[in-house]
């Protein structure tokens, strides 16, 4: 350890040490941080089991109803410090119920004439920042100072999808397609120039992934437009109350972008590392090698993009299969969106392939001529 640190700059212990701290620091937050919620919460102090009684409903699905009586102490608002009892009923399935043990942590609400509660949900921040610790510190270790800028990309782009959808919401007459296309460009530029800097390789991915992005809309856009829709079922934004179309075409951009910009950085260094090992390579060989790279990556970028779409719709397939729903009902209902999607961006993937590559000589012929 000792020899370690002693390899290691001032620069880089301060790093650590800010890393550290703040690691410990946040946890420190979210274990006492209940005085910042407005509603009540809970701690679990005592959870005794008085009931289990095994169920079996019309479809003969076999389950258990176990009732808990819960003793639990206040940790903010009114009621702080003091000790209310709570009823909680959960399923062997655990859907859309938990059980309790000594030590976990609810939101509540309180009835002011019983002092019982009844459980809203689980307060989970603690695990969360365990969570996102863990992936910050995986990037930090693997990518190191990429790593750290990688996270702070992550933040931002977060933080600005918020305020983009927040708009959205706030100002309904402004098109959604309109908002995330301008996330989009706001994502693609912050993104790569805060991981990658300011370089050809750089401009090159910005270019390619917004080409990319744009040509998966207007694919998308021609197919509905020649189909007249048909075959999309637009049931799970039935509850939005806004234009389906266009929600579809937003998702479409945001859902497409990261792979479109993976395979851009991809194409874009790769170009660009054959040039810096031989800058007397043939425009044609950078080419040819620019295809093959770009057929080895095409596959797996795709059906990273399929997966994760059809993934989220896995719950509902299950559903479907299991009340005996025709298999192509169920597919039409369930993934007629997703598999719209997966296509579209798909093909924008493809697509920013050769850009990438034109993109890349283009760069590189200018820095040909200026030498």
């Amino acid at each position: 350890m000792k020899t370690w640190i002693q390899k290691q700059t001032k620069k880089q212990l301060f790093i650590y040490f800010l890393i550290v701290a703040s690691f410990i620091g946040s946890i420190i937050f979210v274990n006492h941080n209940h005085a910042f919620y407005e509603r009540p919460i809970a701690k679990v102090t005592e959870a005794i089991e008085t009931d289990r009684t095994e169920t079996v409903d019309q479809h003969q699905n076999q389950d258990i109803i176990v009732n808990q009586q819960i003793t639990a102490e206040v940790q903010n608002g009114t009621y702080k410090g003091e000790s209310i009892h709570i009823n909680n009923e959960y399923s062997g399935s655990h859907a859309y119920d938990h059980s309790f043990q000594p030590g976990d942590e609810v939101f509540v609400t309180i009835d002011d004439s019983s002092h019982t509660g009844t459980i809203e949900d689980v307060k989970r921040d603690k695990y969360l920042i365990l969570v996102a610790w863990l992936f910050s510190i995986i990037l930090l270790v693997i990518g190191k100072r990429q790593g750290l800028l990688s996270v702070i990309s992550l933040a931002v782009n977060a933080a600005i999808l918020s305020f983009a959808l927040d708009i959205y919401l706030q100002n309904s007459d402004i098109s959604l397609l309109i908002i995330c296309g301008i996330s989009i460009v706001l994502f693609t530029v912050i993104s790569l120039l805060m991981v990658n800097g300011r370089n050809e390789k750089t401009y090159t991915a910005i270019i390619a992934t917004l080409l990319g992005t744009l040509s998966s809309l207007l694919i998308a856009y021609l197919a509905l437009f020649m189909t007249g829709e048909q075959g999309l079922r637009y049931e799970e934004m039935s509850f939005l109350s806004r234009n389906p179309q266009t929600v579809f075409m937003a998702g479409l951009l945001i859902g497409s972008l990261g792979a479109v910009m993976d395979v851009a950085i991809t194409m874009s260094s790769s170009i660009f590392e054959l040039y810096e090992k031989n800058n007397q390579i043939k425009l044609k060989t950078l080419k040819a090698s620019g295809i093959d790279i770009g057929k080895d990556i095409m596959g797996t970028m795709t059906n990273i993009l399929f997966f994760a779409y059809v993934s989220g719709s896995i719950p509902m397939l299950l559903l479907y299969f299991k009340n005996a729903s025709p298999l192509g009902f169920t597919l039409s209902m369930n993934l007629s969106i997703e598999l719209a999607r997966a296509l579209a961006g798909g093909i924008g993937i493809v697509l920013t392939i050769p850009i990438a590559i034109y993109t890349s000589i283009f760069f590189i012929q200018r820095k040909r001529a200026r030498i």
